[in-house]
């Protein structure tokens, strides 16, 4: 190949994106995944990680990782607000499915007090049940905290050890609590609210080192600008790496580059 070819193809190469978080299983999708999934391959995201939400959503994901092998990949949890009197019996059925399914990460967990409190306690034990699945079965864990930040970061600093390591999905938090965050092995995930007007994430950005952040998109949800409003999917996640370069003064390149390194080791997911 020559020189000039290889610098291309290597540039081209740097310039792959990884969507560590979407729910493209959902009925906001049934119509045209296909056609999602090729979008996102069009705009160089290469692979696509799916967090399951309950028993119910569990066959349709684990049914669309199948049809998608080499692009999207499964994982195994039970969504906090999917928490419910019932949650020891889904947990025990759940469990039971990573016998007979290879999952690239435990989750979505965690806390949930945004609207309804009903559930916190058996939140909490549904968390630290994930917590220790993750520890067992040598997986990263993606961690749900919407107005619980202070909570989950106590629960996961007593159950820390073992190799626990994972990410604070659609992180809004303070500089301190993501630097927390770094300290303690995981990663921030930054989604497309980093768009947002007044989404009080700049500073969070600036602060945290590149090495230290995953990029998603929570499809079909929290879609960036300028298509905010719409329904969210992995082919905008183009958009939040370009506000990130844009916050850290850096080439979009390099934010690629980096956040897919970053999610290929914390997910053991083999480089493009």
């Amino acid at each position: 190949m020559p020189c000039w070819l290889r610098g291309l193809y290597d540039k081209l190469q740097t310039m792959n994106l990884i969507d560590t978080h979407a729910h493209l299983y959902l009925p906001h999708f049934k119509d045209d995944v296909d056609r999602v999934i090729e979008n996102a391959a069009n705009k160089n995201v290469i692979k696509i990680l799916l967090p399951n939400i309950d028993l119910e959503s569990a066959r349709p994901m684990l049914e669309l990782c199948k049809r998608y092998r080499t692009q999207c990949y499964p994982m195994l949890g039970l969504h906090p607000n999917s928490v419910k009197d019932d949650f020891r019996h889904q947990l025990s059925t759940l469990e039971q499915m990573a016998g007979d399914n290879e999952f690239v990460a435990i989750g979505e967990t965690g806390m949930d007090a945004y609207r309804d409190t009903t559930f916190l306690g058996e939140q909490e034990a549904s968390f630290i049940t994930h917590l220790e699945w993750a520890k067992i079965m040598g997986l990263p864990v993606v961690i749900h905290s919407r107005e619980t930040m202070n909570k989950i970061l106590a629960i996961v600093k007593s159950h820390s050890g073992n190799g626990l390591r994972g990410v604070f999905h659609a992180f809004s938090g303070s500089v301190e609590q993501a630097l927390e965050i770094a300290d303690l092995g995981f990663k921030i995930g930054l989604g497309g609210v980093v768009t947002y007007r007044n989404s009080g994430l700049e500073p969070v950005v600036r602060a945290v080192d590149l090495k230290d952040i995953v990029l998603e998109t929570d499809s079909p949800y929290l879609t960036p600008a300028p298509n905010r409003g719409k329904r969210n999917e992995s082919a905008y996640l183009h958009f939040i790496a370009e506000k990130i370069a844009e916050l850290k003064d850096l080439t979009f390149e390099e934010v690629a580059n980096v956040t897919t390194e970053n999610a290929c080791e914390l997910f053991n997911l083999k480089p493009e």
